[in-house]
């Protein structure tokens, strides 16, 4: 088996690095090493930054019209490669092929709204703001922008950042996640094909170093990151004391409540799908559900129905979840579990020693059951990500909503319910981003905006929908004032047009 060389893409072309520091990218289910990526050094990082640099003096000033087309020829090529990038997905990252498939989907819905640029970055006129003048905004670029993403994602979440950034003339350097990132070449190879014109879609790979040499750069002017709270608030923090406008989207622990006149079958094959599915490595994950009432007396069905759940490696389509990204992934999940059985929560479903027959190497963490659970157990407090669920009960809706209020995520929570009062109440009275409806993962379509809130998300505005345009340029306001010409040389100029 052939491993492959990961490149940079530095000025529209492919890079072998200098580094001498090149890590493994493992098949999470085999333990295979299928590539290797590069660790960039100091002098590619340098190179990619003045590439973009360069390609932004012309970029900017290239038409809506020119940029808008060639999104929409990168939707094209991105929809006809799904399979393949898809299967790419699956090989480094471990999820099943249909949830590999349904991330393409939804990048896809990220370039897509990015092809709406000519009425995204749509300025404003006021005539006549005072008699004679007129007021009016550009919203121009930014400059060289920087996307920082996250393992559990690989091609939705740079959706998220480049096609948009690059849209609104900004050029981009991308800084994917060292653990999967052959999806994501293929991703920005297939926007280059598009033509997107050399140096404004450039990619680095590397850690920590890389990350900072970026965030600290004079010629970089906004940073996007999606990942861990711990990694997105030092970045955050980092790129703001640089003077970088800058955007992270962090960890979260949601919650999904169930009421007891929630349609049961629909909410139990919802609740399963969105905390177990992509082996629970989702930011938008449901890791707690909370029973409401006479709901709690469906708990033993939850159970039974989890254990029912297919682990396998990703490419058998029939599975329900894959394995876990990492071995460092898997004993971190493993941990977390162990410390809710060492504090008294109910293991009723336990999946922390499963074993899938043929990849017995495989980092594979079966569906893991926890009821009995409360706010101060581990298991509650931190975020698992892995495919856990906790269970806890209460009496009423208001006991829910304060339950999750006072958690210091906001990233996403969601009701089943058939109750209009009780949606309504809960979609007001919660303070969390993103809110589902009878909907277990409450990701809008992508020409609304991600939207996590309090401890979910730095900066005031998120990736999609109308806020990314307005965090990839800055608005330019125009007071102009015109008067008839003047007396020249003694003479009168006389125009053919009334200016009364």
């Amino acid at each position: 088996m052939s491993i492959r060389e990961i490149p940079l893409i530095i000025g529209g072309e492919k890079v072998i690095s200098k580094s001498t520091n090149w890590l493994d990218v493992l098949n999470p289910a085999t333990q295979e090493v299928v590539a290797k990526v590069p660790m960039a050094t100091r002098d590619e990082v340098e190179l990619a930054v003045a590439n973009a640099k360069q390609a932004f003096a012309s970029w900017r000033k290239t038409s809506l019209t020119q940029r808008m087309r060639i999104m929409f020829k990168f939707q094209q090529l991105l929809e006809q490669n799904t399979q393949k990038i898809a299967e790419l997905i699956t090989e480094e990252h471990g999820k099943t092929l249909p949830d590999a498939e349904g991330e393409v989907g939804r990048a896809l819905e990220a370039v897509e709204n990015a092809c709406a640029i000519t009425r995204l970055q749509l300025g404003d006129i006021a005539n006549n703001a005072a008699t004679g003048v007129d007021v009016y905004t550009h919203n121009q670029p930014l400059g060289v922008g920087v996307g920082i993403t996250a393992f559990n994602f690989p091609v939705m979440l740079p959706a998220f950042m480049f096609p948009a950034a690059i849209a609104c003339g900004n050029s981009f350097i991308l800084k994917p996640s060292e653990q999967d990132p052959s999806a994501t070449m293929l991703m920005v190879e297939l926007a280059l094909q598009a033509g997107v014109p050399a140096g404004v879609l450039n990619v680095v790979h590397g850690g920590p170093d890389v990350v900072n040499q970026l965030c600290e750069h004079n010629d970089v002017k906004a940073v996007s990151f999606i990942g861990s709270t711990h990694v997105g608030t030092h970045v955050y923090n980092h790129a703001s004391q640089h003077g970088k406008r800058a955007q992270c989207m962090m960890g979260a622990k949601n919650h999904m409540v169930i009421m007891p006149d929630a349609n049961k079958d629909r909410a139990i094959n919802d609740l399963l799908g969105s905390a177990f599915g992509a082996a629970g490595q989702r930011c938008m994950a449901n890791p707690v559900t909370i029973l409401v009432g006479e709901a709690r007396n469906w708990l033993p069905e939850i159970a039974e129905r989890a254990k029912k759940l297919i682990v396998d490696v990703g490419t058998n389509r029939n599975a329900d979840l894959g394995p876990v990204v990492s071995p460092q992934a898997k004993q971190r999940i493993i941990s977390i579990l162990d410390s809710g059985v060492e504090q008294g929560a109910n293991l009723l479903v336990d999946g922390r020693n499963i074993s899938v027959p043929g990849y017995e190497r495989g980092n594979f963490v079966g569906p893991t059951l926890f009821s009995g659970v409360t706010t101060d157990m581990d298991i509650y407090t931190k975020e698992i990500f892995g495919p856990a669920l906790c269970v806890l009960e209460v009496d009423t809706l208001e006991q829910a909503i304060e339950l999750i209020n006072a958690n210091p995520n906001g990233n996403g929570t969601s009701l089943f319910t058939s109750s209009g009062y009780a949606a309504r109440k809960f979609e007001n009275d919660i303070d969390v981003g993103q809110v589902g409806i009878n909907v277990p993962i409450p990701v809008p379509v992508a020409y609304f905006s991600f939207t996590g809130s309090r401890a979910s998300k730095l900066g005031d505005l998120g990736p999609n929908g109308k806020q990314v345009t307005q965090f990839w340029t800055q608005t330019k306001t125009v007071t102009a004032r015109w008067f008839e010409p003047d007396h020249q040389d003694g003479e009168t100029v006389h125009t053919t047009i009334s200016l009364k």
